[in-house]
């Protein structure tokens, strides 16, 4: 569950230090409910670059994974369906994610703290990326999402690419996901109508 593990460690401060890579390149701008629309539907996890070893690890067993994004314009939340293969085996996750419009950020409370990160879109390419802990350059990172399929977009990955190494950091640094092993598709043939039931709401 690449966003549960990428929300637990997220914490972006406002203001960066003056060598720290200028935020406008990396993170977006505020949320509408045309972005909330777009991100409506099936996303497929790219790849991440992860500064801090703990949750670069955790990263490294994530074989495959996709989710559904389904928004609450009203209460301003993201239900997130999450479908992720690890050691050889399908996980589901559902979850709900915090919008925070004017800022640009999704959070996610763990217990009474709350974490955030940066959205930054592609419509164009149909991705997006998640920014966050961009104050401190020991654990900072970037993750990568596509949309309808698991293979990028080659411009899709150069913006992400210019993003990693925006942030001083090696292209050998990404971790990548490999469809292959995907193990879900089959299984969530049988999770559907529970899916769509809870898209759906009482």
């Amino acid at each position: 569950m690449v966003l549960h593990v990428v929300l637990v460690i997220l914490s972006l401060l406002p203001l960066l230090e003056a060598q720290n890579p200028d935020p406008a390149n990396i993170t977006g701008t505020a949320i509408t409910n045309d972005t909330l629309i777009w991100l409506s539907g099936k996303w497929f996890y790219i790849g991440s670059a992860l500064r801090n070893p703990t949750f670069k690890q955790e990263a490294q067993k994530i074989q495959a994974e996709y989710f559904y994004f389904t928004p609450n314009l009203t209460d301003d939340t993201l239900l997130l369906q999450e479908y992720q293969t690890t050691e050889d085996r399908c996980v589901f996750n559902s979850s709900k994610l915090e919008i925070q419009r004017e800022n640009g950020m999704l959070s996610k409370f763990e217990g009474a703290e709350e974490h955030v990160a940066h959205l930054k879109v592609f419509m164009k390419h149909r991705g997006f990326m998640l920014a966050f802990a961009l104050e401190d350059k020991k654990i900072w990172g970037l993750s990568l999402y596509g949309a309808n399929k698991p293979d990028t977009a080659p411009e899709l990955l150069e913006e992400f690419l210019k993003a990693v190494k925006s942030l001083g950091m090696d292209e050998s640094e990404i971790i990548y996901t490999d469809w292959k092993k995907d193990m879900c598709s089959q299984q969530q043939q049988q999770r559907e109508p529970e899916r769509k039931k809870t898209e759906e709401g009482p």
